[in-house]
C-alpha cells in the first residue's frame, strides 16, 4: 500500500479539475501524498542533497555522535551487553536538525559549503511559490475564494514559513530508539523533499503504519493541524513518524507554512453547519501562538486536547 502520487504536468491546463480532485482525495484520506512535475528544478534538487550532505558532514556529524540520544543508545548497548534487560529509550528522537526561517541570526548559517545558504534559499523560493499555488488549489477544493487560506494564515501580516533540515544517520539499534515519535504537525500544509534512497518516513492511514515511498525528485506534501482547524475537520492532519535504519544518512527537507503567531484560526464560516450544535465545539478561535505553546508542550500527545485548551469557559464565538 502506497501514498497517492500526483501528477502536476497539466495542472493549469486541460488536466486541472482531475487533478484538483486527486489534491482533494489526498488531502482527505490519508493526508499525505507525493507531487511530481511540480515545477521545481530537478538540478537544484540535486544540488540540494549535495550541500546537505556537505553540510551535515562539515558541521554536524560531531556534533550528533555528541548528542544526548547517541550517548543515550550507546549506554543502553553498554548494559546490554553486560547482560541487563534495556528498554526502549523514551522521549528521544535520532534526529540531527538545522532550522531555516525568516527569525533566524543570519549568523547562524555555516560558512561551510559555500553555496548552502544560495541553494538553500533558492530551494525554499521555488518550495514557497509551490505551496501558495496547492493553497489556492486547497482553498477552491473547499468551495473557499483562492486565496482565502493564504490569507487566514497571514493574520494581516504574512504567515511563518520554515525549513527544517534533518539527517537521520545510520542507527546501530533501530529497535531500541525511534528516527521521530508518531506526531501531527502543528501548522499548516508542509512540502518535504524526502531522500530518495533512505526509507523510512511512514504515515497512519485507518489504524495502519504504511511507507511514504521514495521517489526521486518528487515533493511530498502533507496537512497539519491548522487546516484541519480552517476546514472544519473536513482534511485531518495525518499522523507520521520516522522509523530509524542502520543504513544511510537519510536526508529530510521539510518546509513548513503555518499561520503567523498573531493571526487568529477558526473554521472558515462557509463549512460551518449550523443545524449541528456540537460543530463549534471542536474547532474555536484562537491565536496560532497560543495553539503552539500548548503543541510544543503535547506534540507527541493526542491531538484533540490541545484544541480543546484553546477554548476558555467563557469564550463565546461568533462567526
Amino acid at each position: 500500500m502506497a501514498i497517492p502520487v500526483i501528477d502536476m504536468k497539466n495542472i493549469d491546463g486541460a488536466d486541472r479539475d482531475a487533478i484538483m480532485a486527486k489534491i482533494a482525495k489526498g488531502c482527505e484520506t490519508p493526508g499525505f501524498f507525493q507531487l511530481i512535475n511540480h515545477g521545481i528544478d530537478h538540478g537544484l534538487l540535486d544540488r540540494v542533497k549535495v550541500v546537505c550532505a556537505e553540510q551535515y558532514k562539515i558541521n554536524r556529524e560531531q556534533q550528533f555522535k555528541d548528542s544526548l540520544p547517541v550517548r543515550a543508545l550507546n549506554k543502553a548497548i553498554a548494559a546490554e551487553a553486560e547482560g541487563n534487560e534495556v528498554d526502549k529509550i523514551q522521549n528521544m528522537d535520532w534526529e540531527d536538525v538545522f532550522q531555516v526561517h525568516e527569525m533566524c541570526d543570519t549568523n547562524s548559517w555555516p560558512t561551510e559549503p559555500k553555496d548552502f545558504r544560495e541553494t538553500i534559499e533558492e530551494f525554499r523560493s521555488q518550495i514557497f511559490a509551490l505551496t501558495e499555488k496547492l493553497l489556492e488549489i486547497i482553498s477552491l477544493n473547499l468551495g473557499l475564494e483562492k486565496g482565502y487560506v493564504k490569507e487566514a494564515f497571514a493574520g494581516g501580516d504574512k504567515p511563518f514559513f520554515g525549513t527544517k533540515v534533518s539527517h537521520y544517520p545510520p542507527c546501530p539499534r533501530p529497535d531500541l530508539i525511534k528516527g521521530i515519535r508518531p506526531h501531527t504537525d502543528a501548522g499548516g500544509l508542509i512540502l518535504l523533499y524526502q531522500d530518495d534512497e533512505v526509507p523510512g518516513l511512514q504515515v497512519l492511514d485507518n489504524g495502519r503504519w504504511i511507507d511514504v515511498q521514495p521517489l526521486r525528485y518528487s515533493i511530498v506534501v502533507n496537512t497539519g493541524d491548522q487546516l484541519e482547524a480552517v476546514s472544519n475537520g473536513k482534511y485531518k492532519s495525518a499522523w507520521h513518524r520516522i522509523l530509524p535504519t542502520k543504513n544511510g544518512n537519510r536526508l529530510s527537507v521539510a518546509s513548513f507554512y503555518n499561520p503567523s503567531y498573531k493571526a487568529v484560526v477558526s473554521a472558515a464560516p462557509e463549512l460551518i453547519n449550523r443545524n449541528i450544535a456540537d460543530d463549534l465545539s471542536s474547532y474555536p478561535k484562537y491565536l496560532f501562538g497560543d495553539y503552539m505553546r500548548v503543541y510544543s508542550e503535547q506534540k507527541y500527545e493526542e491531538k484533540e486536547p490541545r484544541f480543546q485548551a484553546m477554548r476558555k469557559p467563557t469564550e463565546q464565538i461568533s462567526y
